[in-house]
């Protein structure tokens, strides 16, 4: 079983700067991908950004030049550093990992969600 573990949310001002964080524990034999995803009221589940096991990225294009995916591979962790926030990316953000099981099982897993408010 794995876990995922977010943080970083918080209130900021628009134009601000965020890094929100989600730590994997549990079972892990390898990473297909790692991303995040945003839910505002009212609306669906959207993709923010992910970043695959090789390493390439992929974002939304309304982040794009804004939201920075990376991660470290020692601790099992994500980043996503949002800069020049503005109030349409308050959202919910929600930590997601594809993972392969011993077996070469695909096991897709969810964090519990972090909010972003963006807000003057």
């Amino acid at each position: 079983q794995v876990q995922l573990v977010e943080s970083g949310g918080g209130l900021v001002q628009p134009g601000g700067s965020l890094r929100l964080s989600c730590a994997a524990s549990g079972t892990i034999f390898s990473f297909k991908a790692m991303g995040w995803y945003r839910q505002a009221p009212g609306k669906q589940r959207e993709l923010v950004a992910a970043i695959t096991g090789g390493g390439s990225t992929n974002y939304a294009d309304s982040v794009k030049g804004r939201f920075t995916i990376s991660r470290d591979n020692a601790r099992n962790t994500v980043y996503l550093q949002m800069n020049s926030l503005k109030p349409e990316d308050t959202a919910v953000y929600y930590c997601n990992a594809e993972i392969y099981g011993s077996s070469w099982q695909l096991y897709d897993y969810w964090g519990q969600g972090t909010q972003v408010t963006v807000s003057s």
